[in-house]
């Protein structure tokens, strides 16, 4: 958690040294190597009665989300979405960082983790949240 408490804005850096961006029709996400970009930057916001746990804003005002929706039929993991909650004290936008060495892991409401995948489409370039089992696929803190 140190390393949120005094950031306003991040980028999120996987280990595929992509970044999680927010898309323009300000639903999805998706990796890119433009990290640079103002869609790679996530606001900060501290949860007040849980000081374990952040919130990412996107450029568009949205919320990093876990959502509930598969990824792909049959497949594990979830989308993960930019949304506006009816209730900002909706645990599917909370997010706890855990360090792992030198990187954080972004651990969703439910055990499940922030996930970068690759390879062939339509996996390339997507963001998921998946079980703990998929350790190889995290998306690492960078820092702005």
């Amino acid at each position: 958690m140190e390393f949120f408490k005094e950031a306003k804005a991040v980028s999120l850096r996987s280990h595929l040294n992509k970044y999680l961006v927010a898309d323009d029709d300000q639903e999805s996400t998706r990796q890119s190597r433009n990290g640079s970009a103002r869609k790679a930057r996530w606001l900060v916001e501290l949860v007040d009665n849980n000081p374990h746990v952040i919130r990412l804003k996107s450029c568009h005002g949205r919320y990093l989300t876990a959502s509930d929706e598969a990824f792909l039929l049959g497949m594990t993991g979830h989308k993960v979405l930019q949304t506006l909650p009816e209730n900002i004290k909706d645990l599917k936008i909370e997010w706890q960082p855990i360090r792992d060495g030198f990187q954080v892991r972004l651990k969703a409401f439910g055990g499940t983790y922030l996930r970068a995948n690759g390879g062939m489409p339509p996996w390339r370039r997507s963001i998921t949240h998946d079980n703990p089992h998929t350790l190889p696929h995290k998306i690492g803190f960078y820092g702005m």
